[in-house]
């Protein structure tokens, strides 16, 4: 069953508090964005800013260029996953390994124009890749629906991965996103800049879960 995890993205504690406090009424499963203001344009929260209620299960979304200078911080917040970029310059299968070995779950993100083809041996070893289809460290992106596509390649490489998308989804799109075999939809502006956000995540959970009408 395809799910919804609200995104945070904030640039201060105090901007990051008020999210958290806004999701936790209805929220169960987090996507938060850190940024170092080099891989994304943007400064946010940092993994020493971050905490959450112990009943939320968090993915934690690094958009840094050197994850190894944060991964030892992130395995000690204990999310239910760390996903990094695909296009780093490090290695990324002793990233996925080190990740793992802590009995978190590994998660790649690629960029619009990442073709999977190129990443086999890391898509075989990660839990989760997340098609990236937003713009970096920005709310309220377009959802390119031609990168659905690349669910198909991806589950080509690895059949059991989950698939992520991050980038645009609102309550237009986000039953063709779950109908392509998307799993966890990070839903940010439709849900952070709503007027009620328990109510417009519950109507994009009730979107992608209906049954589609021939």
């Amino acid at each position: 069953m395809p799910s919804v995890a609200p995104t945070i993205l904030s640039e201060t504690a105090e901007d990051y508090k008020v999210a958290v406090e806004r999701l936790t009424p209805f929220a169960h499963r987090v996507h938060i964005d850190i940024s170092d203001g080099e891989f994304a344009p943007k400064f946010l929260v940092n993994e020493t800013q971050l905490w959450w209620p112990k009943e939320w299960q968090v993915d934690i979304h690094a958009m840094v260029a050197r994850p190894s200078e944060h991964i030892a911080q992130l395995i000690a917040l204990k999310p239910n996953m760390i996903i990094f970029h695909a296009e780093i310059k490090e290695d990324r299968a002793a990233l996925v390994n080190q990740i793992k070995a802590a009995g978190i779950k590994a998660g790649i993100a690629l960029l619009r124009t990442t073709v999977p083809s190129t990443l086999t041996d890391v898509i075989k070893l990660v839990d989760h890749v997340m098609i990236f289809s937003g713009d970096l460290g920005k709310n309220g992106g377009t959802a390119s629906l031609m990168q659905l596509e690349k669910v198909r390649l991806i589950k080509a490489i690895n059949p059991a991965v989950e698939i992520g998308w991050d980038g645009g989804v609102n309550i237009e799109n986000a039953y063709t996103l779950a109908q392509g075999n998307v799993n966890v939809l990070n839903v940010g502006g439709a849900i952070a800049k709503a007027e009620n956000p328990g109510v417009a995540y519950a109507a994009l959970t009730k979107e992608i879960n209906k049954h589609g009408v021939i």
